[in-house]
């Protein structure tokens, strides 16, 4: 079998890998349950490549991606759930529905998008198929990332009015759980300490929300900023003959430092 530019070849191997006889011994083996770990996996690989403006990976890794709705759609068509293509037909229907002033009739398009729309037409799918209850943060996936989950919560309640109007407000917030952490500290109620950290975590979200900054990916800036600090600790302790286990504390502060400096 031979690389090609059509996603039906794609499929093709697809099914190869999951056939139980001449398959591959792991793809076989796999579950929707076993294969989503590594589908949120890739989409964070795509995002690493764009953040990272490397154009030749974000194709590589957009390949990766790619692979894991053709995955879950070859599960699915083993069990005659639904196949590729009916994928492929829901998500066009939903596009083309949401944006009927760019595919609907000529009084749609010249309307234009109104504000809301987009929300409007999801809830009228909702009624469609039987969802009764719709409270305002029940379409917030719970599963998402726990940070995502937050900033989006944030968002739709912000869209009623359940909002600070000034990041200083936030900022108070902030000081308030700082000091609701340091009481609960002396408790030594793992519990408690635990939902006030939460607590903590979600304000600064939310402060990153008023900031108009998106925490993950100022969460992910410092994640590699860290490493990069860290890796020069090494890399001086090296050249002495050492590891950071066999430096003291204020040695490394040092570096890092020094390491601070030369940014």
């Amino acid at each position: 079998m031979t690389p090609s530019r059509d996603i039906s070849r794609l499929i093709e191997i697809m099914a190869a890998l999951r056939k139980p006889v001449g398959g591959c011994p792991w793809d076989v083996t796999q579950t929707f349950a076993t294969i989503a770990p590594y589908t949120i996996e890739e989409a964070y690989e795509v995002a690493e490549a764009i953040a990272e403006d490397d154009m030749g990976a974000l194709c590589e890794e957009l390949g990766d991606l790619l692979l894991q709705p053709v995955y879950h759609a070859q599960m699915a068509s083993e069990i005659g759930a639904f196949e590729f293509g009916d994928v492929v037909e829901a998500i066009t229907r939903k596009l083309i529905r949401r944006h009927p002033h760019v595919f609907g009739d000529a009084d749609a398009r010249a309307a234009g998008a109104a504000k809301g729309q987009w929300e409007r037409i999801k809830a009228e799918e909702k009624r469609e198929r039987g969802v009764t209850h719709d409270g305002l943060l029940d379409a917030v996936p719970v599963a998402i990332p726990a940070m995502m989950r937050a900033l989006k919560l944030q968002q739709k309640a912000a869209t009623v009015g359940f909002d600070w109007n000034d990041p200083r407000a936030v900022i108070a917030k902030l000081k308030e759980e700082i000091a609701e952490i340091e009481a609960e500290i002396d408790g030594g109620d793992a519990g408690r300490i635990e939902d006030e950290v939460g607590d903590l975590l979600f304000a600064i979200v939310n402060l990153a929300r008023h900031l108009k900054v998106d925490p993950d990916q100022a969460l992910r800036r410092t994640n590699a900023k860290f490493t990069r600090r860290f890796g020069a600790i090494e890399t001086a302790l090296a050249a002495e003959g050492r590891k950071p286990a066999e430096a003291s504390l204020d040695e490394m502060e040092a570096l890092w430092q020094a390491a601070k400096k030369d940014e």
